[in-house]
């Protein structure tokens, strides 16, 4: 079987540095990629970075039990209905 992790919508996945762990205070949605300060990558797409950043989450949590704020709404054995956020559109 297959375990499903869900992290907290509010997780930084696009703003922390997939190579230092370095989070970036703001970086709006207009923002496709950006350089890290703190260890000097270059060109991070915040998409991929994003990707990378929810696998290490998950593993993280299934393989050591590490906190990182999951969903505590699910009642296990029960479905529930997911709060929908409101969209963001990239400014111009």
């Amino acid at each position: 079987g297959r375990k499903l992790v869900k992290i907290d919508r509010f997780f930084p996945s696009s703003k922390r540095c997939f190579h230092c762990g370095f989070v970036k205070d703001k970086l709006p949605l207009n923002v496709r990629s950006w350089d890290c300060p703190n260890c000097q990558t270059t060109g991070i797409d915040r998409d991929i970075n994003a990707g990378k950043n929810i696998l290490a989450a998950g593993l993280a949590v299934s393989v050591c039990g590490a906190n990182i704020r999951p969903d505590n709404n699910c009642v296990k054995g029960q479905l529930h209905k997911t709060r929908k956020g409101k969209k963001q559109k990239p400014k111009p």
